[in-house]
C-alpha cells in the first residue's frame, strides 16, 4: 500500500532545515551573492546543527540518515539559496564515492575528517575539454614504483578552494575510455595540487567554484578509490545517488518562487484588483504550484528507492531532469510576475532566475538525462 506521509522524525528535520534557512541563509543571501562570497559562518553553524554530512553513518561521526532525510534538508536549504546550499552539501556529493567504494581506513579518515571538524571536500571529474562525456576525460595516471602520479585539470569544481580532500578521477590512457578510468583521494597540501581563480558566475555566485590543477602529484596506492576500469562505473553511481538532490534542489528553489511570486500577487495591484486575480497570472501560479509539486513527489521518490535498495537511475534522471527545466521555468514565470521590479536586485526573483539555470548544467545537463532516460527505454523495448 502507498503512503506519502513523512515520519515524524523526517517531518522535525525538515522543519529544522526550513527554519535555518529562513533565518541563517536567507539574510546572508544577497550579500553572499553580490560579493561572491561563501559565507563559511553559516556552513559552520549549519555543521553544528547536523544539517551537513547527514548521509555519513554513524561509525564515522555522522548522523546516519538516509537518502530522503538528506533531500528533504537540501530542498529547505535550498529554498533560502541555492548557491550557497551547493557548497553546503557539496560533502555528500564528494563523501558519496568514499562510502560506496572506500575502504575502511579510507571511510575513517575521510568521511571521519569531515564529520570530527566543518570541512570541505570537492569531487573532480568535469575538465576543460569536457563535462558530460566522462568517459573522455584527459586527466591521466601512471603507476610509478608502490605509488600514482596525476596529471591534468579539473574545472567548475564545488568548493576547490575551501576542500581539505579531492575525490579525483582519472584515466591510464584516453584510447580506453571508461575502462581505462580510475578514482583517487588526493589531500589538499599533495605537491603539485593547485587551485585556480575563482569563477565569476552568472548564478549560484555564493558557492564557490574553481579549476584544479595537478601538476605531476603523487598520491600514495592507500588512496586509490577505484582501480582502473573501476572509475567510470563509481562516477556514474555517485550521480545515480545523488541527482535526487538536484531534484530537491529545485524543488526549494521553485517553493521560494512560488512564495514570493503569491505573496506579490496579491499586494500588487493593476487595473483596480491585485494582479493575482487576473487569469492569465493566476495561471502562472497555478503552473508553478502543480511543477513544484511534481519535482517533490519525483525527488521523494527517487531518494526513498535509494534507501530501499532498489537501484533505478530512470528515477533519478527523472527527477533531476524534470526538477532542473521546471525550475527554470518557474524563476522566469516569477520575473513575468513581478513584471519590472523582477528584473532588479532589490527584489529575490531575479537571483531565482540566475540560479536556476545552473541546475539544467550540472551533474549531467538536461539533455544528457534524457540520453539515460531513452537508452533505458530502447534496452526494455517498452
Amino acid at each position: 500500500m502507498l503512503n506519502f506521509n513523512l515520519s515524524e522524525e523526517q517531518i522535525a528535520l525538515s522543519d529544522a532545515a526550513r527554519r535555518f534557512s529562513k533565518e541563517r541563509i536567507i539574510p546572508a543571501a544577497a550579500a553572499a551573492d553580490r560579493d561572491a562570497r561563501f559565507p563559511r559562518e553559516v556552513f559552520e553553524e549549519a555543521w553544528r546543527l547536523g544539517l551537513i554530512n547527514a548521509t555519513i553513518p554513524t561509525d564515522y561521526g555522522g548522523a546516519g540518515l538516509g537518502e530522503l532525510d538528506n533531500a528533504l534538508i537540501t530542498e529547505q536549504l535550498a529554498y533560502g539559496c541555492t548557491g550557497i546550499q551547493t557548497s553546503m552539501l557539496a560533502n555528500t556529493l564528494a563523501g558519496t564515492p568514499v562510502l560506496l567504494a572506500g575502504n575502511e581506513e579510507q571511510k575513517r579518515k575521510y568521511l571521519g575528517m569531515l564529520t570530527a571538524e566543518p570541512r570541505f571536500a570537492s569531487y573532480c571529474t568535469t575538465e576543460p575539454s569536457g563535462g558530460s562525456d566522462v568517459a573522455a576525460l584527459k586527466t591521466q595516471f601512471k603507476k610509478v614504483g608502490s605509488d600514482y602520479v596525476l596529471s591534468g585539470e579539473k574545472c567548475w569544481i564545488t568548493n576547490a578552494s575551501l576542500a581539505s580532500f579531492y575525490v579525483v578521477f582519472a584515466t591510464a590512457d584516453v584510447a580506453k575510455k571508461h575502462k581505462g578510468i580510475a578514482a583517487f583521494i588526493v589531500d589538499r597540501e599533495t605537491p603539485g595540487l593547485q587551485v585556480g581563480k575563482h569563477e565569476d558566475k552568472m548564478g549560484q555566485r555564493a558557492s564557490d567554484t574553481a579549476t584544479v590543477h595537478f601538476e605531476e602529484v603523487k598520491v600514495s596506492s592507500a588512496n586509490l578509490l577505484a582501480p582502473e576500469g573501476e572509475g567510470f562505473k563509481l562516477a556514474m553511481e555517485t550521480f545515480n545517488q545523488t541527482r535526487p538532490d538536484i531534484g530537491a534542489m529545485a524543488a526549494g528553489l521553485m517553493q521560494r518562487c512560488l512564495d514570493e511570486s503569491v505573496a506579490y500577487a496579491r499586494d500588487r495591484k493593476a487595473f483596480g484588483v491585485p494582479i493575482g486575480e487576473h487569469q492569465l497570472v493566476g495561471a502562472m501560479l497555478a503552473d508553478m504550484a502543480i511543477r513544484t509539486e511534481a519535482t517533490r513527489l519525483l525527488y521523494q521518490k527517487a531518494a526513498w528507492n535509494l534507501d530501499h535498495g532498489i537501484r533505478n537511475p530512470m528515477a533519478s534522471a527523472y527527477a533531476k531532469a524534470f526538477g532542473a527545466d521546471s525550475a527554470m521555468q518557474c524563476a522566469i514565470d516569477a520575473v513575468q510576475v513581478f513584471g519590472g521590479n523582477g528584473y532588479v536586485r532589490d527584489f529575490p526573483v531575479e537571483k531565482l532566475m540566475r540560479d536556476a539555470k545552473v541546475l539544467q548544467i550540472y551533474e549531467g545537463t538536461s539533455q544528457i538525462q534524457r540520453v539515460v532516460i531513452s537508452k533505458a527505454l530502447l534496452r526494455s523495448g517498452t
